[in-house]
């Protein structure tokens, strides 16, 4: 981190420290774009094994790799990631041969509950799982905060 809590030989204020730093970060360029899909129908865990696969990869080859995927995860995250890379290029200037995946998050949404019903008048309920995944590129050239 560039800044330090301790100025001129004297600690800083918490809430001083924390303004300064804010205002670093804002003059610092830009170097990461992200994407967000809410209320994917389809249930986390199946989701983060193909985003583990893909977590820290280049774009390109992330790409190779959702796209050759039979899994319905890879269509769900390919489309988050081709959004992230249009971000980074529209509204921050950067290119897509230097981006990588930095961070991929795959949480739990809401649930549907339904019935299913059971032997003797019974039921059980089924859970239908939804995801939010969260997707952030980041420019391989530029210096990180």
């Amino acid at each position: 981190m560039a800044f330090s809590r301790v100025q001129d030989g004297k600690k800083l204020k918490r809430s001083v420290f924390h303004r300064l730093r804010k205002e670093h970060e804002a003059s610092l360029a830009v170097v990461e774009a992200s994407a967000t899909a809410k209320y994917l129908r389809i249930s986390p865990t199946k989701c983060r094994a193909i985003a583990n696969t893909v977590r820290g990869k280049d774009v390109s080859e992330a790409l190779q790799i959702l796209m050759f995927s039979p899994k319905k995860s890879a269509r769900l995250i390919y489309k988050v990631l081709m959004s992230a890379i249009a971000n980074a290029e529209n509204n921050f200037g950067l290119k897509s041969e230097n981006l990588y995946l930095s961070e991929i998050m795959i949480n739990e949404g809401p649930r549907m509950k339904r019935m299913w019903p059971r032997s003797r008048g019974r039921a059980d309920i089924l859970q239908k799982r939804m995801s939010h995944i969260t997707l952030t590129v980041r420019d391989r050239n530029a210096n990180t905060k």
